[in-house]
């Protein structure tokens, strides 16, 4: 049981197939951790997917890179995956992240009409070694809280400017 919980909600203006399509690509979920920005102290994580290429349960995605010349990586298992309305994936392993440790993390679509609802959450855990459990206590909530809404808000402007 990991003991944090956020989510991040948005509205979009695309039938839950179409959302569900877009964001069951890691690439394009998990596109702002390979995009260099002020959260990513400047730095990247490269995407590396197996044959199924993320898409089926039993998959596997690794991400890794340095960030302020710490090497990170972690490498998750899609565990859920119910078209078009949810999926969820967790970490395998020891993950080597900076502010959070173990997670699972996922998706729900709720149809409404022509338009659905996002919900994109992530449960966690502090990492377990020194000092990352302390930079977790202090950044992991912040951090969460980014990942959720820029996931989200990722996907709400695609299907603006697709539209």
């Amino acid at each position: 049981m990991l003991p944090i919980h956020f989510e991040s909600c948005v509205a979009l203006h695309a039938p839950a197939d179409a959302v569900f399509t877009y964001l069951d690509d890691p690439n394009h979920l998990s596109g702002h951790m390979s995009q260099s920005s002020w959260m990513m102290a400047g730095s990247r994580m490269a995407i590396e997917l197996d044959a199924a290429k993320g898409r089926a349960v039993g998959s596997t995605i690794r991400l890794s890179g340095r960030v302020l010349g710490f090497h990170l990586s972690v490498e998750e298992v899609v565990i859920e995956r119910i078209p078009p309305l949810r999926k969820v994936w967790e970490t395998i392993g020891a993950p080597n992240l900076l502010v959070i440790g173990r997670y699972g993390m996922g998706f729900e679509i709720t149809p409404q009409g022509d338009s659905s609802r996002l919900r994109v959450f992530i449960d966690y855990a502090f990492p377990d070694a020194w000092p990352a459990r302390w930079l977790g206590r202090l950044l992991g909530n912040f951090y969460a809280r980014w990942c959720t809404q820029r996931m989200a808000n990722d996907a709400a402007k695609y299907f603006r400017e697709s539209t």
